[in-house]
């Protein structure tokens, strides 16, 4: 099934993430002006800078993933779905874990806080499974599941929610397709280019097999910014997703 997001160009679907300190993001940022469209302002870089981080990235003229990952009470994510929206972010997580009630009343929130000061409502994710966990790891916390029911069934808890879509690693990106639909945003960590080290990533694939899974964004990190070069490293990126 093809998603709806096959229109886009490489370098409008790949997501690069910033887990670093203030001087080196914006560093890193500068570089990829006029490249990259996405940028990704994950906990590390979020909670050294706060709101300012994503108003700097959006003034060089980027969308911004703010990836936070909300699980409280619905009460409290909800404020928090309110405070990203207000920062300007473009896309905002939440844990299905912390339910569908909690997931809708961010949604509701976002999309209302939006409207009230003339924003764009943020793209709303919910996070599945991470991609560093395994079989392994879902049975140390006592779930039976094996990772892609346990992937799918929370995913139709987002979607219940009404959210735009899913985090989950791309190994799953295929079956998110076709559970939830063409317009779904299947956003996909644990993306490395041919060659690139694993690192703390248990379930993975390359930036073109994520994309032709289904995956209508990918999530690329240190293989881009750890490198001697990140600017042709990321545009190596692309060029693997463009050449077939």
């Amino acid at each position: 099934m093809l998603s709806d997001f096959e229109h886009l160009s490489a370098r409008e679907r790949i997501i690069v993430a910033l887990d670093c300190g203030k001087e080196e993001a914006l560093a890193l940022a500068d570089e990829l002006v006029g490249h990259a469209h996405w940028l990704k302002v994950g906990m590390t870089l979020f909670y050294e800078q706060g709101p300012a981080m994503v108003g700097a990235l959006k003034e060089r003229g980027f969308k911004v993933f703010l990836d936070l990952k909300f699980h409280d009470i619905p009460h409290q994510v909800a404020g928090a779905a309110a405070s990203a929206t207000l920062s300007g972010a473009d896309m905002i997580t939440m844990h299905t874990v912390g339910g569908i009630e909690m997931m809708r009343k961010a949604q509701v929130q976002a999309v209302q806080t939006a409207a009230e000061h003339g924003l764009e409502a943020p793209i709303t994710l919910g996070i599945t499974v991470l991609t560093s966990m395994d079989k392994q790891s879902l049975e140390d916390m006592g779930i039976a599941r094996e990772v892609v029911d346990q992937v799918c069934a929370l995913a139709q808890t987002a979607q219940q929610a009404n959210l735009s879509g899913v985090v989950a690693s791309p190994q799953e990106a295929a079956l998110l397709r076709e559970l939830l639909g063409q317009a779904a945003y299947i956003v996909t960590p644990g993306v490395r280019p041919v060659g690139a080290a694993i690192g703390d990533q248990s379930r993975v694939a390359t930036p073109l097999q994520a994309l032709r899974a289904g995956a209508s964004h990918i999530v690329v990190g240190r293989p881009i910014t750890e490198a001697t070069n990140p600017l042709q490293a990321f545009e190596d990126i692309v060029a693997s997703i463009e050449a077939p």
